[in-house]
């Protein structure tokens, strides 16, 4: 690794990047609040997510989640450009899907465009990678604009599908507008849904989890070769590693099993089982 970078990388928790990976790099990540019966309660820090999902079917009333404020990334940007940074690439779940990008940029525009933010366009590791390929080329030595190149190009070859158990928290949360409609019967179908150019959109859906499975394996084998992987689940690692040995011959160096931040999972429900993916540059198009 070369002298260290004057680039500093921020991001927020729902990128769910495994933290050995933060530390690594230096990589800067701001938490989020899920609230629970009226109390704020810090993403990573004031709850484990093994306890979130447990408790979550058993709670009163359906949780909700808070974005940290505009003066948190005030603050946090203040401080590293203190210590000698020359520029942030902040870089963030959807616009479309969360408050975040908002408060980020309204932080930004107070430092005389040393801060640039970045919409991800996706959530968890579909942001996750993103952020961790900033954080390498910016460790390497990379330029900015090399950079906002290389994430763009990753952005173009990801792909997130994830398999829910059930479509009640989506319902229930009321942040995907089509998932609104869906109401009785259609709530015990195992309903398939995709992260692509910011938003939720539904793939389907399958009556049995071994089915839903196959499907699942099925698809990812349509995006091979792969450079990166995540198997994502929510409180479902049994089920997520037996995934990860059923495509044990697609899977790349580069793989990581993420339990998926509850800022996500209130929305989404325990037992969910998907992937991040990000497709070598030699892959066919989709």
């Amino acid at each position: 690794m070369s002298e260290e970078s004057s680039i500093a990388i921020v991001t927020d928790s729902t990128a769910d990047i495994p933290e050995d990976i933060l530390v690594k790099y230096n990589i800067h990540m701001v938490n989020n609040f899920i609230v629970i019966d009226g109390q704020s309660v810090e993403d990573r820090k004031e709850i484990t997510r093994n306890e979130f999902y447990n408790t979550l079917p058993k709670m009163k009333t359906f949780p909700t989640t808070a974005t940290a404020s505009s003066g948190t990334y005030q603050k946090l940007y203040g401080q590293i450009l203190s210590e000698g940074k020359e520029f942030i690439l902040s870089i963030h779940t959807s616009e479309k899907l969360s408050g975040i990008i908002n408060a980020a940029s309204t932080a930004a525009s107070l430092f005389s465009g040393k801060v640039k933010v970045i919409d991800s366009l996706s959530l968890s590791m579909g942001l996750g990678f993103q952020v961790i390929a900033a954080a390498e080329s910016a460790a390497a030595g990379m330029s900015l604009d090399k950079i906002v190149k290389r994430i763009e190009s990753i952005r173009k070859r990801l792909k997130l599908i994830a398999m829910l158990d059930t479509l009640e928290y989506v319902h229930r949360s009321g942040r995907v507008s089509w998932a609104k409609a869906w109401i009785g019967d259609f709530l015990r179908f195992k309903p398939f849904l995709e992260v692509l150019n910011g938003q939720v959109l539904s793939l389907g859906e399958v009556r049995t989890y071994r089915k839903g499975f196959k499907r699942l394996v099925d698809m990812i084998r349509k995006y091979t070769p792969l450079e990166s992987l995540a198997v994502l689940h929510t409180n479902a690692e049994e089920q997520a590693k037996n995934f990860l040995n059923e495509i044990n011959d697609i899977v790349p160096e580069k793989n990581y099993i993420v339990n998926v931040t509850s800022v996500i999972g209130s929305h989404t429900g325990p037992n969910g089982l998907g992937f991040a993916i990000i497709r070598q540059e030699s892959g066919t198009d989709w």
